[in-house]
This record gives structure tokens, C-alpha cells and sequence, in this order.
């Protein structure tokens, strides 16, 4: 997908992958590793509570 800037890849444990993007317009973009054509979308909001909630292990089943 043009347009967005992907940062690296974060990595759970195990084979779990996925990278985080932006645009020029502030929408967010979660993908995962390898398929960031198909990305979904929301706001940054909604993405930085996500993460939040992987990061504290809150929602790692998600991954």
C-alpha cells in the first residue's frame, strides 16, 4: 500500500509478527509482517490502546 510508513516489524513470542504504519492524514494502520497490503485500519487511538494492551500482556491471545 502506498503512502504509509511502516515501522519494523514487532515480534510476540514464538511466529507472531506485525508492523505498525501512518499516513500523511494520521491514520494508523496494523499489519501483519508480510502483508501490509492488507492492513486494517482506525485511529491512532484506538491502534496505541491496542498495543498498550499486547504490551502489558493484557491481549497477547491476540496475537
Amino acid at each position: 500500500m502506498t503512502g504509509i510508513e511502516w515501522e519494523e516489524p514487532f515480534c510476540g513470542e514464538g511466529n507472531n509478527c506485525f508492523r505498525l504504519g501512518t499516513d500523511t492524514r494520521g491514520n494508523a494502520y496494523i499489519a501483519v509482517a508480510g502483508q501490509e497490503d492488507r492492513p486494517l485500519t482506525d485511529s491512532r487511538e484506538a491502534l496505541r490502546a491496542l498495543i498498550r494492551g499486547i504490551k502489558a500482556g493484557d491481549a497477547d491471545h491476540l496475537l
